[in-house]
């Protein structure tokens, strides 16, 4: 037995030299053995796994066709690397010195790098396919959201994760990629040590970004099941979460200047102290935005999902509150940014902040000489067949005046349907006069008679 494994040794042993490179049995069996494994994990993973997966509906054919892609690349990648050391053959192209001494570009460094993106799309994936996208279709079927009021989301919350997990998982393979080369480069050493480098920067977005997952997590995950058992509104809802986010991107901000850019926040708040004073008397206007957006937020007077008008008789929908301006969307589907001072400083009438319902009225003057009695059921009638007006509180008509063309009549009403009460009180009018036709009751114009006097002229 000791003799042929001594004569398997001296087999493995026997090499060509090939224009000065010295290839042996070993290596080649050695990279016969890499290149069987990687199609070997190809084979259980991208075949039988991926028939698995499709089979239980956890992926899509697409889906199946990229991650299949992304499995071939990476393992492809894996085994050139491989094969690469087995035969020794990681050249090194290209050398120079940089900041932190000689830098030395090997050929395996790129396909370091290639497997590092490979992993980073390949988590992205996983994460945005199998996490998010199941997690949203699983609660979009096992429930139907009834809300108190509706308004058109900025963007969508599934697209949200999905862009905030690629931005973190390739902020990550920037970083790995930029240790790997050894292309660290610092701007500025301070005092203390620290380094104010390429490292750094990246380091400190990748806290912004991590941030940001962070509140997406606590919005859309942790609080979500909150909101629903307890039924809290969409205003409430958005004030909670825009609050969270402001405390949560301040903690990540300060954290980030000083972890990672060493950055004194001792002498930058002093400083900053200042400087606030000054650009405070500048800048008022925009420091008294600021406030009445955190006004806004805490007391509520109005919420997001509110009709509200604003001074020139604009009407909007509340569809953002942001920290220094606020969004409204009209009727003709423009967005119309407005500084949140004008809420707090202003008369804004709020249709919904009390109740969903709101009355209305309609003017409309008939020909003296009507039937007061039977004008008043015609408009009773006409409004209790329309299905916007509500029978409780049932509506009304009052006999306003004694005009000088006309008797006046208001038709007074109440309607939930707040964001389209001009069309509302548009069909009423159509159905007025169509009803007011059959009754032969006459809705008067002004008319005004003019005498004109024929002046004599006698001759002297």
């Amino acid at each position: 037995m000791q003799e042929w494994l001594s004569r398997l040794e001296d087999f493995l042993e026997i090499g060509w030299d090939i224009a000065g490179y010295f290839l042996t049995v070993r290596s080649i069996v050695y990279v016969a053995i890499a290149i069987l494994i990687a199609l070997a994990f190809l084979r259980i993973v991208s075949g039988k796994l991926l028939q698995k997966l499709q089979t239980k509906d956890i992926i899509e054919e697409k889906d199946k066709r990229k991650l299949r892609s992304i499995l071939r690349y990476l393992v492809l990648f894996i085994t050139i690397v491989s094969v690469l050391k087995i035969l020794k053959l990681d050249i090194t192209f290209y050398e120079f010195y940089g900041q932190k001494g000689l830098i030395e570009l090997h050929l395996s460094l790129f396909f370091y790098a290639f497997i590092v993106f490979k992993i980073a799309q390949l988590f992205d994936w996983i994460v945005s396919r199998i996490l998010i996208d199941k997690y949203f279709d699983s609660r979009e079927s096992s429930e139907q959201e009834i809300t108190k009021k509706t308004y058109q989301q900025p963007k969508d919350p599934r697209a949200k994760a999905t862009s905030t997990i690629q931005y973190v998982v390739y902020a990550i393979a920037v970083i790995l990629i930029v240790n790997s080369f050894n292309l660290d480069y610092d701007f500025y050493t301070f005092e203390d040590g620290g380094h104010f480098s390429i490292s750094n920067i990246l380091q400190a977005l990748l806290i912004i970004l991590v941030a940001r997952l962070f509140v997406w997590i606590i919005t859309n995950v942790i609080l979500y099941s909150y909101y629903k058992t307890s039924n809290v509104d969409e205003g409430s809802q958005f004030a909670i979460n825009q609050i969270l986010k402001y405390v949560i991107y301040v903690i990540a901000v300060l954290f980030a200047l000083q972890n990672s850019l060493h950055v004194n926040l001792s002498i930058l708040l002093g400083g900053a102290a200042a400087l606030m004073v000054g650009i405070g008397l500048g800048l008022q206007q925009t420091f008294n935005d600021l406030i009445s957006g955190i006004i806004l937020l805490f007391e509520r007077t109005i919420e997001v999902g509110d009709i509200v008008e604003i001074a020139g008789g604009t009407i909007g929908t509340v569809t953002k509150i942001g920290i220094r301006t606020s969004s409204l969307q009209v009727r003709d589907n423009i967005s119309i940014i407005v500084p949140n001072s004008k809420f707090i400083g202003e008369n804004i009438i709020n249709w919904s902040h009390n109740d969903d319902k709101v009355r209305f009225k309609i003017s409309i003057g008939v020909a003296y000489g009507s039937d007061t009695q039977l004008v008043k059921e015609s408009l009773l009638k006409v409004a209790k067949e329309n299905t916007n007006v509500l029978n409780r509180p049932a509506p009304t008509v009052w006999f306003v005046d004694f005009a000088d063309s006309s008797l006046n009549f208001e038709l007074l009403f109440w309607s939930k349907n707040l964001w389209r009460i001009e069309a509302v009180k548009s069909d009423l009018r159509f159905q007025i006069d169509e009803e007011f036709r059959k009754q032969n009751i006459e809705i008067p114009f002004p008319q005004r008679v003019i005498w004109q006097g024929k002046e004599n002229n006698s001759s002297e």
